[in-house]
């Protein structure tokens, strides 16, 4: 099996493109316009075809391979767009590239890349030394920022539980640059997303990922001691009637802690934490993203946001199916919606919970980052978090 025969498999006729990268593509093909086309390829991520067998062997390095198009009579090296990948199979999967990559490494002037074969969103460029500069010139081109972007999949999960369940996960899609809304053959690729299941989450098999999945879904991951805070913050709220002031709160952490003799440290711990959640909610309230008394409750939105994440990449590194990643995508927004009481509230638990673990380094980049997100999943007319109900 090759790469255009795999899309040939998607592809049923033109109807709306997949995502937005296949839309422009068709446009500069329709136009005959190649330096467009080129500009859009150079955008986009792009994947070719490696066999299982292959992909498992210790050392192995993926490589496009060629494949001889019955139609032209030419060799071609096929590779996908992002919106084209198939459905996902266990023996076949893709490693993602790009046009920067494949113009230095490219093995015979004569061939050609194939793009898309047999879908309504194919094209084929020349791959002369020539054409292989202004590939790389427009890789060039396209290196800076991307800023933040919200991908779309039309044919992926819009509406429904499942699609409430894997908007959980748009944070991190939309930081890594991601589809949000599928389920498919990769999250990024077989190699990336098996790497980034054994680093940071130490998972290399099925049992190691359904143990992750399930402490995440539970939220012990979240962070023990700034959860204890929310709380303590929650059921002093309950007693008094009405919201702590700071002072309030950090004299009722102080109480509890020396009541339950607590070492030097973890006093110091829970201080840090209690600064660092006070700071960040007031930056919050300064930017108008949270009411002026308005406060995050549970830091459960990151574990769950993440949980999805690792059902991808799970799904992606061949540790899990089609059917149980969905039971589990749908297991972790059944233990969400309870939480919170709007996307709105997810949203800023999720930013509250990275901003307290991980502001070390550059806090403000990362709090503008972080906020820019929020902003584009709030605020984006496209955005799950705006045409998904959350209850």
């Amino acid at each position: 099996m090759h790469a255009g025969a795999v899309a040939g498999m998607t592809a049923g006729g033109a109807g709306a493109p997949p995502t937005a990268g296949e839309g422009l593509l068709y446009e500069a093909v329709a136009r005959g316009d190649e330096a467009a086309v080129i500009d859009v390829l150079s955008r986009v991520r792009l994947y070719f075809l490696v066999p299982r067998l292959h992909a498992d062997t210790p050392g192995f390095i993926p490589r496009p391979a060629p494949h001889r198009d019955d139609a032209t009579r030419r060799t071609v090296i096929p590779v996908l767009t992002e919106g084209m990948l198939p459905a996902w199979h266990p023996e076949w999967v893709f490693q993602q590239t790009t046009l920067d990559r494949i113009a230095q490494s490219w093995p015979d002037s004569k061939w050609r890349l194939a793009v898309n074969q047999d879908t309504p969103y194919a094209t084929t460029l020349r791959a002369r030394p020539a054409d292989r500069q202004k590939w790389l010139a427009a890789a060039a081109r396209s290196d800076g920022p991307a800023g933040v972007r919200l991908l779309t999949h039309g044919g992926g999960h819009l509406l429904g539980p499942l699609a409430h369940g894997l908007a959980l996960g748009a944070h991190l899609a939309v930081l890594n640059g991601l589809v949000w809304n599928t389920l498919g053959a990769a999250y990024e690729d077989f190699g990336t997303d098996r790497a980034r299941l054994r680093r940071p989450w130490g998972v290399t098999h099925r049992a190691g990922y359904r143990e992750t999945l399930d402490s995440l879904i539970a939220t012990k991951l979240v962070g023990r001691v700034p959860e204890s805070l929310l709380r303590a913050r929650r059921t002093l709220a309950v007693r008094l009637g009405r919201a702590p002031t700071h002072d309030e709160w950090s004299r009722s952490v102080a109480e509890g802690l020396s009541r339950h003799g607590a070492s030097g440290e973890s006093v110091r711990e829970a201080g840090e934490f209690l600064r660092r959640i006070a700071h960040y909610e007031q930056r919050f309230r300064a930017d108008g993203v949270l009411p002026p008394e308005g406060r995050v409750d549970t830091l459960a939105a990151f574990d769950h946001g993440r949980a999805v994440n690792v059902v991808r990449l799970a799904l992606g590194a061949r540790l899990c199916d089609p059917a149980e990643a969905e039971q589990a995508v749908l297991r972790i927004g059944e233990a969400a919606r309870p939480l919170y009481g709007s996307w709105e509230e997810f949203s800023l638990g999720y930013v509250l919970t990275r901003l307290i673990h991980f502001d070390e380094g550059d806090p403000e980049e990362m709090y503008r980052e972080s906020l820019a997100i929020h902003h584009a999943l709030t605020h984006d007319p496209a955005s799950p978090y705006r045409n998904i109900p959350w209850s």
